[in-house]
């Protein structure tokens, strides 16, 4: 008679086996989880861990930070070492000769802007010399001798910005800080009267001195990286645009045009019986400041792809524009197409992504074409038509 396993022996003998039952996780314990995932696969992918140092890829020096914090936290250690196949959180810290990074400025870097208090990617840690030295910078202002110069610009703007002349966009770019430039920070309106010539550090990094004038009469001195980090880190930070914008919407370049990002058009190869059976309409409809081949990497193992590998369909260059408010515009639009597909995550939670839409390429075509000549407000999409029709 063969062996029997234990399981097997208790069934003979009419004892019901009671199956493990599988461990769940909270929301955290998920991220974390998530993010050492992706710092096990660089190591799949690359033969060692993350490393720090400016000369690293954007992801690298993700990764390198998430894992510092992670070999700090005694929660993650508990939770990750049986997974940790190849002793990455045991090992030690890198030594980098470069400047520290925090998480925050690597993610706005990336375009990630952190929503969750406890999400790992935004963990807690002590200020950094730098943040420190930005945050003194901004609170610590003197009176402006010459104020009376720059009050009735001051009311101007606040004007305009009353009447909509004016109109308000999230800090981005390093380079939207120059002579002349109107920011809200702290909330006060900030005005950038002078710029020092930019140098570079000794980590490698632009920078310049700043002379800025608040509408509070008040006046700072301060880098401008220190102005950036204070724009990046208040949540209402914004910059003031010109009274005239422009369009919303242009696919070429001039002079002085900052590129914003891109919207993408993406077809699934997820092998969902909806996905599957309309494969060439169903596509997700995006807007990133990222490479769209970094965007999507790792696809399979992302709710917001369906789980599943995905093919670039379609690329469209923005310029000077907000990313967010186009991208709800976008999905506005082709609204009455938005799918209703509940997939699974990797810890079988099931999650309905809000970007994919049963719309032919051409309408999308069709779609960025009128954001370009700004006539996209008049228009819907008519799935009974599979067309654009203007609204009623």
């Amino acid at each position: 008679m063969a062996d029997l396993s234990d399981d097997e022996l208790l069934a003979e003998l009419g004892v019901a086996v009671e199956a493990p039952k599988a461990r769940t996780y909270t929301p955290r314990e998920e991220r974390i989880i998530a993010g050492f995932e992706d710092i096990m696969r660089f190591r799949d992918e690359h033969g060692r861990a993350p490393l720090h140092g400016e000369d690293r890829d954007i992801f690298e020096r993700l990764y390198a930070v998430r894992l510092d914090r992670l070999r700090e936290l005694d929660e993650a250690l508990e939770l990750l070492t049986p997974m940790d196949k190849h002793g990455l959180l045991a090992r030690a810290v890198a030594e980098s000769t470069s400047e520290p990074v925090d998480d925050d400025e690597l993610l706005a870097e990336l375009g990630v802007e952190p929503e969750a208090a406890d999400d790992i990617r935004v963990l807690k840690h002590v200020q950094s010399t730098e943040e420190r030295r930005a945050a003194e910078e901004i609170a610590n202002r003197e009176k402006c001798p010459d104020f009376a110069n720059f009050e009735k610009l001051f009311e101007q703007v606040q004007a305009e910005l009353d009447r909509g002349e004016r109109s308000t966009r999230p800090f981005e770019l390093k380079a939207e800080i120059r002579p002349g430039a109107l920011f809200i920070v702290g909330g006060q309106i900030a005005y950038v009267v002078e710029m020092g010539d930019i140098y570079t550090t000794a980590h490698g990094r632009s920078d310049a001195k700043l002379r800025v004038i608040f509408d509070n009469g008040t006046q700072s001195s301060m880098l401008m990286r220190s102005l950036q980090r204070a724009l990046n880190k208040d949540a209402a930070g914004r910059r003031i645009l010109d009274p005239e914008a422009g369009p919303l919407f242009s696919g070429e370049t001039e002079a002085g045009d900052e590129a914003s990002g891109t919207i993408y058009v993406l077809r699934s190869h997820s092998d969902h019986p909806m996905v599957s059976k309309h494969r060439d309409l169903v596509h997700k409809i995006g807007v990133t400041n990222m490479e769209v081949q970094k965007r999507i990497a790792g696809a399979r193992l992302q709710p917001t792809f369906l789980m599943a590998d995905v093919e670039i369909v379609a690329e469209y260059h923005l310029f000077n524009i907000n990313r967010t408010k186009l991208e709800r515009l976008i999905h506005r639009v082709f609204g009455a197409a938005q799918i209703d597909v509940t997939v699974r995550d990797r810890f079988n939670n099931p999650i309905t992504p809000r970007e994919w839409f049963l719309v032919p390429l051409d309408a999308i075509d069709e779609a960025v074409a009128r954001l370009k000549d700004g006539s996209i407000t008049r228009y819907r999409y008519e799935p009974n038509e599979a067309r654009l029709v203007e609204r009623d």
